[in-house]
C-alpha cells in the first residue's frame, strides 16, 4: 500500500508536469507567429486561423492577428489600397484559454475583445472571439 501511494503521487506528478509541457509548447506555437483568418473553415462562432505561410485558397484578402511574447498585439485589416495595415495593441491572459485584447485606436475606432483558443493543433487555431462589454 506504501508503494502504491507513492506510485499515485508520482502519476499525478507526471500528469501535472505533461499538462505544463503541453500549455508551453501550444504557447510556443501560438505566440510569435502571423496568423490568417482561414474564413472557409469557420464552424459557427468558431473561427479559423493558419500560419501566414499556409497556401491558402485566392481571397480578396485575409485579416488577422500575432501576438508577441512581450505582450504586444498586433491586428491586420484589408487596407483601403488593399494589402493589410498593421494596428497595434496589448494582450494579456485571462486564464489558460482566453487572451484579453485591446487594440489602440490611432485613428481607428479602439477595440478590446477575448479570444477563446478552442483548440490548436497542426498549425490550425481555433478561436471564438467576443467584445469586452463595459462595466458601467
Amino acid at each position: 500500500p506504501k508503494n502504491m501511494k507513492h506510485a499515485s503521487l508520482l502519476c499525478v506528478l507526471c500528469l501535472m508536469l505533461l499538462a505544463n509541457t503541453c500549455r508551453k509548447k501550444a504557447e510556443a506555437e501560438l505566440l510569435g507567429q502571423t496568423w490568417l483568418h482561414s474564413y472557409e473553415e469557420d464552424e459557427e462562432d468558431v473561427l479559423v486561423y493558419r500560419p501566414n505561410t499556409y497556401d491558402f485558397p485566392p481571397s480578396r484578402g485575409r485579416t488577422g492577428f500575432a501576438l508577441e511574447r512581450e505582450g504586444v498585439a498586433k491586428q491586420y485589416v484589408i487596407a483601403p489600397a488593399d494589402g493589410l495595415e498593421e494596428h497595434i495593441g496589448i494582450w494579456e491572459y485571462k486564464d489558460k484559454n482566453t487572451i484579453l485584447v485591446h487594440i489602440q485606436g490611432n485613428g481607428y475606432p479602439e477595440q478590446r475583445y477575448t479570444m477563446e483558443v478552442v483548440s490548436l493543433k497542426d498549425s490550425v487555431l481555433k478561436v471564438r472571439i467576443k467584445p469586452e462589454v463595459k462595466d458601467e
